[in-house]
């Protein structure tokens, strides 16, 4: 592999002559397919989190679109492709503020303060709808849960990364691990009862978690 990328690298002064660039009029149509992805993908958020499963075609995403359902066939071969398509478009509004708040400086204290006060944010409620929808699939779809279980390792991973620092505070002796992986799935718990019963208290549920595991994590074996 690394072979065959050097025999296709950008020529440098004694590597050959370089390419030439792409004609003007490729770069138009590149750029006029990426914004027609974007339509569909945004087509596809919008009935996902309005009709759920039910009614969630790629005739009925084109047809939002204003495009034929040929041309939604040529950017996504079928309906599954579409979805994964949407599961990877939501990441900069899901995962990227964590682990915005996870990774940038400060204590352990600092970090989980941050995280806290972007958890106990109302999520909105497109957002929330579009995850159930999504949900629904997985169950359904083998290639659209494998997807969402990837977003998952990410959005979990913010977690034990949280711990980790913790880890490092104490100079070690914390599985960051398990304790990540609870205040994660305490997270998800909680945004499903929450969603029956607006008036659970989230806040101060998990600031009582993440302190009480910060107080006192399980060692590593």
């Amino acid at each position: 592999m690394v072979a065959r990328a050097k025999d296709v690298s950008p020529a440098t002064p004694g590597n050959g002559p370089a390419l030439p660039p792409a004609p003007p009029g490729r770069a138009r149509a590149s750029a006029k397919g990426e914004q027609t992805r974007a339509r569909l993908i945004a087509a596809a958020r919008t009935l996902l989190a309005g009709a759920g499963g039910e009614r969630f075609t790629t005739r009925n995403v084109a047809a939002a679109c204003g495009i034929s359902h040929g041309m939604c066939h040529y950017h996504f071969a079928d309906r599954t492709d579409l979805i994964v398509a949407v599961v990877q478009d939501i990441r900069p509004e899901w995962i990227a503020p964590l682990a915005a708040a996870v990774d940038a400086p400060g204590t352990f204290a600092e970090r989980a303060e941050r995280v806290l006060a972007l958890l106990t944010q109302p999520e909105a409620t497109d957002l929330a709808r579009l995850h159930s929808a999504l949900h629904w699939f997985a169950l359904h779809d083998e290639r659209v849960r494998v997807a969402l279980d990837a977003e998952y390792r990410r959005w979990r991973s913010c977690f034990v990364r949280l711990f980790e620092v913790l880890a490092q505070e104490r100079g070690g002796g914390i599985d960051p691990r398990p304790l990540g992986e609870a205040v994660a799935g305490a997270v998800d718990g909680l945004a499903a009862i929450q969603s029956l019963d607006p008036r659970l208290d989230t806040a101060r549920v998990l600031r009582g978690l993440v302190g009480a595991l910060a107080a006192s994590g399980p060692q590593r074996s």
